[in-house]
């Protein structure tokens, strides 16, 4: 039985975690069980997925299944771009420096402030009275 080359990273934004793995293909990608199309509907959504095998130009030579996880759909979309980096960098080192100049490399640091006590939110504090 012949061994398929297969890829798997992962990527990470806000609170958001995607595994993937990436085999040779035709292009499919599937999203927790359903299809690209049904688990982005919107066009932004699909674009940020996709702008790393775009700047490879790698567009329909993998199949892609992925894993994600918490958050919402924009840091899912931003964690799922960053697995494909990574895989692409697996499949083919000469790529990271267009990857790394389109800044598809960089983990966005950027969380949520967490609440402070004695405040209503991270940064608002209560009303505050003279009298």
């Amino acid at each position: 039985m012949p061994q398929t080359q297969e890829f798997i990273a992962t990527g990470r934004r806000k609170t958001s975690v995607a595994r993937i793995r990436m085999m040779p293909g035709t292009g499919k990608i599937d999203i927790n069980g359903r299809s690209f199309d049904d688990y982005f509907p919107t066009g932004p959504l699909q674009n940020v997925v996709l702008q790393p095998l775009q700047t490879a130009k790698l567009v329909n030579s993998y199949d892609l299944s992925i894993n994600a996880s918490g958050g919402g759909a924009s840091g899912q979309a931003g964690a799922v771009r960053l697995a494909i980096s990574r895989a692409l960098l697996q499949v083919d080192a000469n790529l990271r420096g267009t990857l790394k100049a389109d800044g598809l490399l960089r983990r966005d640091p950027r969380m949520k402030e967490r609440k402070k006590s004695g405040q209503p939110g991270a940064r608002k504090r209560f009303q505050f009275s003279k009298r």
